[in-house]
């Protein structure tokens, strides 16, 4: 998610009227040097890399719950705004108020990038002396809403809710958090909790009128990442039309935040988290085996352009915020277009059999492995990621 319109002025003073929970329990705010180890810092770093990989692997179905509960804006707006971020962490009475803040208000100060512009510098973990008791308690505090949006999408789509603590933990977030616009705005409370498991596995009773539908979804989604890694995040700043327009640049992690984005795709189409080969109830296995001579040559298609772009992104100039006009970033953005090409095509003739039985058939088998196997899972592994990363978060800080 990007947030290009951010108004410093609106930022800081929706900060001055929120309110905060520190980790620590001291009433006064303290803007001197946090008491850590370095290695406790460096542990963050490398829990914020592992966290991010999950939310970056979630990118292919950022429909559902992402989406209606305005996750993905609060905790993925990019770029950082720097200098208001630099402003509140250097701000006792802004800092003072910052909870509330936190939970009702995505700007571009908070989730991911925040965390990461605390933690990171060139590519490397912050010098703990460098780390003050304000980061540290902003970084503490955004981290355990980061936890909590993440633990809510497991429970969105957990068609069992077999997790009751994070189904609490769900409730409480769409009931204390806002609806978020394009520009970062507020734009009233959010609806009650709603389970998307269970209605991606049951078309009628949701947003999916259809089996096939639901299916044609799950390319949706894909599409929509690879429209973005290859037009903006990677095309913007090549171009030249927004040089500042880079995603996890304090990390160094935008190349590998991009081939993340397409392995979400990969999973998706491939039935399962890390398959390295579809699935026998993946939508691409069921392609590719068919008798429907078109959709099984666009499924070869859609296969060999997937492993193309992956390969094409991995082979880009490192790191990306330094050489993001370098030539290899052509060629893996038409990479990425030609397998949006084919995803399309191959959609296009899945549409057309909307009354098969067959078809039909086939589609509620692979939404309810898509379900189980690759959505829940993958929020599920980021949820535990998340919670740990805000561990490491609170032990910087020496107890």
């Amino acid at each position: 998610m990007n947030m290009k319109n951010l108004s410093k002025m609106a930022a800081i003073a929706a900060v001055l009227v929120a309110g905060f929970s520190a980790c620590s329990s001291d009433d006064e705010v303290n803007t001197s040097v946090v008491t850590g180890t370095q290695e406790a810092l460096n542990q963050a770093c490398a829990d914020w890399k592992t966290a991010r990989a999950n939310w970056e692997q979630s990118e292919a179905f950022l429909f559902g719950a992402a989406d209606v509960y305005s996750i993905d804006p609060h905790t993925d707006t990019w770029p950082v705004a720097a200098n208001d971020l630099a402003e509140v962490l250097r701000d006792a009475s802004a800092m003072s108020n910052l909870d509330n803040f936190i939970k009702t208000a995505n700007s571009g100060i908070l989730g991911y990038h925040g965390i990461e512009y605390v933690l990171f510098r060139g590519g490397e973990p912050r010098q703990i002396s460098q780390f003050t008791n304000l980061e540290y308690q902003y970084a503490c505090a955004v981290a355990k809403d980061l936890y909590n949006a993440t633990a809510t999408l497991e429970a969105a789509w957990d068609s069992q809710e077999s997790n009751k603590a994070r189904h609490q933990i769900a409730l409480d977030y769409v009931s204390s958090h806002y609806a978020i616009d394009d520009d970062g705005n507020q734009e009233g409370t959010l609806d009650g909790f709603t389970n998307f498991g269970k209605q991606f596995k049951n078309p009628g009773t949701g947003d999916w009128d259809t089996a096939l539908e639901a299916t044609r979804e799950i390319i949706s989604g894909c599409r929509d990442i690879i429209g973005e890694v290859g037009d903006s995040k990677i095309g913007l700043p090549y171009t030249g039309e927004d040089a500042n327009y880079i995603e996890s640049p304090y990390a160094y992690n935008s190349i590998i935040d991009f081939y993340d984005n397409i392995v979400s795709c990969k999973n998706a189409l491939y039935g399962a988290v890390g398959a390295t080969a579809p699935t026998q109830n993946s939508l691409l296995y069921f392609c590719l085996n068919t008798n429907i001579t078109t959709l099984k040559s666009q499924a070869q298609t859609v296969q060999t352009k997937l492993e193309t772009a992956l390969a094409k992104i991995q082979s880009m100039k490192h790191p990306f915020a330094l050489y993001y006009t370098d030539a290899s970033c052509k060629v893996a953005i038409d990479a990425l277009g030609e397998l949006d090409e084919a995803l399309g095509a191959m959609d296009n003739t899945l549409g057309e059999y909307a009354d098969d039985a067959t078809v039909k058939a086939q589609c509620q088998k692979i939404n309810e492995n898509y379900v189980d196997n690759v959505v829940l899972v993958t929020y599920r592994t980021l949820a535990n990621n998340a919670e740990k990363l805000y561990q490491s978060i609170l032990k910087i800080k020496a107890q």
